[in-house]
């Protein structure tokens, strides 16, 4: 056989594969390039968006978070299933919505000229800015002027805030004194936190993130502004103009619908603390009107009634009436969907002897998930943060915790560190969470709370 036969072949080979790469790469392109009509066809809008308590989070095995439920209404009124993928940084949010990896971002993107070449901003152009977070209501008067800043203490994570503070204390002449806090466990939110609780004076954060942690903390005040401006909002690829102008038309149009306006109160407005009284009747013996059905019900789980008491206590304050922030009702505050699920009727979810005996079966099913904690009383730690956080947040602290050399079937000073470290963003990107963001400090405080009216119970309330 000659060079030239070989040749032949060889060249139609590399031809035939060369035609083939371009039109891999050209079906790839016309799949991304997906606008509205594509997504009604296909029945279902992809949105793209970050972990966190203002856009998208997982409590007691529901999505949540204020991007989220917008997401999800927007879906609703264009008749579409709604899918979320979640990226771990905004960074990968842009490279994943330009690779075809969803068809819109909903998330407060920062309105940037770099990122205006390559995207459609749309939605609602929401405006931020960077706040003073201090206390309202203690021994000291609030700031009311950066200029009371000079000789004060601030407590910051590196990045935006204390770059804006450093420029605003050169524009003062100099004098805050500007604490960057460079570990990396502490979150903007656990800042926020100590300052509310007095053990750090001042913080800065994004206004949106200071209204939301209002809601836990109302003796804060977050009214003295720090910073210009900045723009924010929805986005989408170039080449999908008629889903950008179905989204920014939604917003105008909803802005005051009533499914809006409870979404913004939810997170931004209505207060996440719920309101607790001391024990019914000491003398008598009493801890609450329902004692009988705690009695009834715990022998079926094998409890003292007195924790089972302490649980609801903890939940709804003894209120048959009470519905959480995040919809859950009742004596024994169950979520909707649990509820259905362990078997109350649909209208009684404020029955109180439905609600505990939904969760008697809701608290069965968790001990089975913690089957491979063998000792009993260390297994209702983690059945009682699993009630308030929900299974996956808490395998996802055991995993952090076996992978950081920790015991991860102990819960006191092992696996509730962990939860703690789930609202931050390192953690909660770890390959080995597989459920993101979560508030953990409620979950760390819930089940200390629990235990320790527990105890005090024990002491004052016969069995």
């Amino acid at each position: 056989m000659n060079v030239k036969t070989l040749i032949i072949p060889l060249f139609l080979v590399l031809f035939c594969c060369v035609i083939g790469c371009r039109n891999k790469q050209h079906s790839k392109t016309d799949e991304s390039a997906r606008d509205l009509s594509q997504i009604k066809d296909s029945g279902e809008l992809v949105v793209l968006t970050l972990y966190s308590s203002t856009s998208y989070f997982i409590y007691r095995g529901q999505e949540m978070g204020f991007q989220y439920e917008l997401s999800e209404q927007f879906a609703k009124s264009l008749g579409l299933k709604l899918r979320i993928e979640v990226a771990n940084n905004v960074d990968e949010l842009i490279r994943k919505l330009l690779a075809g990896e969803g068809d819109m971002i909903a998330y407060n993107l920062p309105i940037t000229k770099e990122w205006k070449d390559s995207l459609l901003y749309c939605g609602e152009d929401v405006i931020t800015h960077q706040v003073i977070v201090q206390q309202g209501r203690g021994k000291q008067k609030p700031l009311k002027d950066v200029t009371e800043l000079i000789g004060k203490d601030v407590y910051v994570k590196p990045g935006k805030y204390y770059d804006r503070l450093v420029n605003l204390n050169s524009e003062l002449g100099g004098g805050i004194q500007i604490h960057e806090v460079n570990n990396d466990s502490i979150t903007t939110e656990d800042l926020i936190t100590q300052v509310a609780q007095g053990k750090i004076p001042y913080t800065v954060a994004d206004n949106d993130l200071a209204k939301l942690n209002k809601t836990y903390y109302p003796n804060l005040d977050i009214n003295l502004s720090i910073s210009f401006d900045q723009r924010s909002s929805w986005a989408v690829r170039k080449d999908s103009p008629e889903l950008a102008e179905a989204a920014t038309k939604w917003h105008q149009e909803n802005m005051t619908s009533p499914a809006y306006t409870a979404s913004m109160k939810r997170y931004f407005e209505n207060s996440k603390m719920m309101p607790h009284s001391p024990i019914l009747s000491l003398r008598e013996g009493k801890i609450s009107h329902y004692d009988e059905l705690f009695k009834k019900y715990s022998k079926d789980i094998g409890w003292d009634w007195r924790m089972l008491a302490s649980l609801a206590y903890t939940e709804s304050n003894f209120d048959t009436t009470a519905v959480s922030w995040a919809g859950a009702k009742g004596l024994m505050q169950l979520m909707p969907a649990t509820a259905r699920a362990m078997g109350v009727p649909p209208g009684k979810e404020q029955n109180p002897e439905e609600s505990v005996k939904a969760a008697i079966k809701y608290i069965t099913a968790t001990d089975r998930s913690f089957s491979m904690i063998p000792d009993k009383e260390e297994r209702l730690n983690f059945i009682l943060a699993s009630y308030n956080a929900g299974l996956g947040h808490i395998y996802d602290a055991m995993a952090l915790a076996e992978k950081y050399g920790k015991n991860k079937l102990v819960w006191k000073d092992n696996v509730e560190n962990f939860i703690l470290l789930k609202s931050n963003e390192e953690y909660f990107t770890d390959p080995v969470c597989k459920n993101g963001y979560f508030r953990g400090i409620e979950t760390y405080n819930f089940v200390r709370d629990i235990m320790s009216r527990y105890e005090s119970y024990k002491k004052k309330i016969k069995a």
